[in-house]
């Protein structure tokens, strides 16, 4: 459950159009929702999850086409929802045909949802839907079909503690799908499944998720009741360390899922300053315990009269602190789910160019992790997140070249 990374992100993504006074848009780098940074494409502030803005005038739709993806780039939305499809294993030339029709048949539909004229009649009528959506092809099926993925994209390892379900984990594709509704989310993962299934692919696992009604530049709280998502790279570090290296992959990056089952009574019935020093962050507030405001970077050195660390050595904010990786930070667009009272948790999604960066920090909390005995990883996946696409492609045309 790597949580703590560096500041406010916000990576290049062309601006959309806006109606009237409103199509000024913020190009900055403004905290959101779960912390993501602005990207050049940010609705204007006061927009709703219904897609109508504060002032009643329907919000512009969020771009679908682009460089990149708008699921990683746009504002965290208020719900998700994920999707994993595996692919049939015959011959290598069929499945890469299989592959192909797939992904060629995803592109359509998303992108018609997306836009300011969906024709899902459920779709309309509510003004624009907000979606956003990513597309990306897992370790498994790269290595089988030898598509043309960065070199870095793997499995993880397994790590102590873990008690994955297979029947929930991995995947050859992975969809995920992002709005401030759960109707919209609903009807177009009705509508992915059934494009995806009419050219050959099959569900491996859904899994919905949710954030908790935050103010505009405010951190939401997790299920623990801590902010998660006080910190993200900014631009220059993303192009480092989420986005791929220069070249054809300059464009996609690496997305490793994780669903966290949490034992909400249990670490609620600490004592307040307990939960404090195993998260390493104070939960009225958010600020590291080495400082006084949230967004203060933890300072992991610092050190009480009696030579103890003030943040705890076994705090979570110190052992994922980027200063043990080199500087290495990662996107955080995580979520919250409630699978019924003895299933709820977090569903830990991070963007990195390199997911070996996420088996470093990993390894750290598996071992040391004062928030372990409250915590369970029980499914996990990573994929391969195409670049985005233009009116005249589809998803996957650089996997072929």
């Amino acid at each position: 459950m790597p949580t703590e990374q560096g500041k406010e992100q916000g990576p290049d993504r062309p601006s959309a159009a806006r109606v009237g006074r409103r199509r000024a848009l913020l190009a900055g780098g403004a905290v959101l929702a779960a912390g993501i940074g602005a990207a050049a494409g940010e609705p204007v502030r006061g927009d709703r999850a219904d897609g109508r803005a504060s002032d009643g005038v329907p919000a512009a739709p969020i771009p679908f086409h682009g460089a990149r993806q708008a699921g990683v780039t746009t504002p965290q939305q208020p719900a998700t929802q994920l999707l994993s499809f595996d692919l049939p294993q015959t011959s290598a030339g069929a499945d890469r045909k299989t592959l192909r029709d797939v992904l060629g048949a995803l592109t359509g539909p998303l992108a018609a949802a997306a836009s300011d004229a969906p024709p899902d009649p459920r779709l309309q009528g509510g003004g624009t839907t907000r979606l956003t959506s990513l597309v990306g092809v897992g370790p498994a099926l790269a290595a089988r079909l030898r598509l043309g993925v960065p070199a870095s994209l793997a499995e993880l390892p397994p790590f102590p503690g873990d008690r994955l379900d297979p029947r929930r984990s991995d995947g050859d594709l992975l969809v995920q799908l992002c709005a401030g509704d759960r109707w919209t989310l609903t009807v177009v993962a009705e509508l992915v499944g059934a494009a995806a299934h009419a050219a050959g692919a099959a569900t491996r696992w859904t899994q919905s998720g949710f954030l908790p009604h935050t103010a505009p530049g405010t951190t939401p709280r997790n299920l623990f009741g801590s902010k998660d998502g006080t910190a993200h790279p900014d631009r220059t570090a993303a192009e480092r360390w989420v986005w791929g290296p220069p070249g054809d992959h300059r464009n996609g990056t690496v997305l490793v899922y994780r669903r966290i089952h949490m034992d909400v009574a249990g670490f609620a019935a600490l004592p307040e300053e307990d939960r404090d020093r195993a998260v390493g962050r104070r939960m009225r507030d958010g600020a590291p315990l080495s400082g006084t405001e949230e967004h203060e970077e933890p300072d992991i050195y610092a050190k009480n009269p009696n030579g103890s660390y003030v943040i705890p050595a076994t705090a979570h904010v110190r052992l994922a602190s980027p200063r043990f990786d080199g500087g290495a930070r990662m996107l955080r667009r995580s979520y919250s789910y409630d699978d019924g009272p003895a299933d709820r948790g977090l569903l830990f999604c991070a963007f990195m160019r390199d997911p070996d960066q996420f088996t470093r920090v990993q390894d750290r909390l598996a071992a040391r992790d004062a928030l372990n005995p409250f915590l369970e990883h029980r499914a996990s996946a990573v994929a391969y997140v195409l670049p985005g696409v233009t009116s005249a492609t589809t998803f996957g045309e650089p996997l072929w070249t």
